[in-house]
């Protein structure tokens, strides 16, 4: 399994340049808010999906007065040698280079550095619309499925020119249909995909949020598509004046959403913040084993402030949880460097500390 053994940051948000060589088991970084933790764990996962973990504008991730950064990672693979991946961006856009050579395509990278992430923006997933749980499970396809990525991807193109011949004057029907069934193939292998991820997960979310939550309530996973009802081209000649009238594509798996319950009932409006934080956590440990399943061995786990919004008693579920499972190359922050400590004792005797403080990471050898 891919395991980061060394990254160098430079310019990216609050950190100027930094270069931090991690253990391969658990590695812990503590301080307060606004030093710099989240951006560094932000940092390791822009090296596997080439993009943030956070729906934000690119240029939001330039350290201010800058034009760019970049970040490097030296990776010990599954085959035992060692690989070098680094990722330059600014306003002519990205360029990733593995072991000096360069990657023509960002697509052709996801999935060689599989990772999942935890962070308290995930509260998102729950309370924003479903542009975010279309990014979550999309995010999670594109690892592993190469055929998923190229069908969003194509998708959206056509969409784009969709939309676009929708708001021309007059467009010609005739060509709208040519392009209805060339969408068709891509919308069904995502609707297929996205089908399969939620029948996945469910099992998996109720188990992991029963450990840490120690039972109580009834949670579920559903899947909501248009695709439900037929197949693409027959649902857009159906919707084609509808569309026509309004100037853009009204049906379709960019409508697509992931309803999350509790009891029956949607979990935004019946969970607490603290069961709302543990289905998430669940939500996102039910794609770590998912991930792990696929390819066979555990993806790099990112834990950013997991703890926070979670009683004593769900923290110690969640501990038992980590410890007694098989994780491979984890990164926790936390504000509480005892708290932080305590939990990591337990899992294992091969960990690093590092103390945040503005966007500088230093090594420490107890807290």
């Amino acid at each position: 399994m891919p395991v980061l053994k060394k990254i160098v940051v430079q310019d990216f948000r609050n950190i100027v340049f930094q270069e931090v060589c991690f253990s391969p088991n658990v590695n812990c970084i503590s301080g307060d808010n606004g030093e710099g933790k989240t951006n560094l764990l932000d940092a390791i996962y822009y090296l596997s999906m080439t993009k943030s973990a956070f729906a934000a504008p690119e240029r939001s991730n330039w350290r201010y007065g800058t034009d760019g950064f970049a970040l490097g990672g030296t990776y010990g693979m599954e085959n035992g040698l060692e690989s070098r991946f680094s990722i330059q961006v600014g306003a002519e856009g990205k360029r990733l280079v593995r072991d000096d050579k360069p990657c023509p395509r960002l697509s052709d990278h996801i999935g060689l550095l599989p990772v999942v992430m935890i962070s308290p923006s995930d509260i998102s997933l729950v309370s924003d619309s479903s542009d975010e749980r279309r990014r979550f499970a999309n995010a999670v396809l594109s690892q592993m499925d190469p055929e998923y990525l190229a069908a969003v991807q194509a998708y959206n193109r056509l969409l784009a020119q969709r939309n676009h011949m929708l708001r021309q004057e007059n467009p010609e029907e005739q060509l709208l249909s040519v392009l209805d069934l060339k969408m068709s193939s891509a919308a069904q292998t995502v609707y297929q995909g996205r089908l399969r991820l939620c029948e996945g997960l469910r099992p998996l979310i109720q188990d992991y949020y029963a450990q840490i939550s120690g039972g109580g309530e009834e949670v579920s996973l559903s899947y909501k598509s248009d695709l439900s009802a037929g197949s693409l081209p027959q649902i857009l000649s159906a919707a084609r004046q509808r569309d026509l009238a309004l100037h853009y594509t009204t049906c379709g798996v960019q409508r697509d959403d992931f309803l999350f319950t509790m009891n029956g009932h949607p979990i935004r409006r019946a969970g607490s913040q603290g069961q709302q934080k543990s289905f998430l956590v669940a939500l996102k440990f039910a794609q770590y084993e998912m991930m792990k399943k696929a390819y066979g061995f555990p993806p790099l786990l990112l834990l950013d402030d997991v703890f926070d919004k979670l009683d004593l008693k769900r923290i110690s579920h969640l501990i038992e949880l980590v410890a007694g499972s098989d994780f491979g190359q984890i990164f926790i922050t936390d504000t509480d460097k005892s708290r932080i400590q305590g939990i990591v004792d337990r899992i294992t005797e091969d960990r690093a500390y590092f103390n945040a403080s503005a966007g500088v990471f230093t090594k420490v050898e107890q807290l």
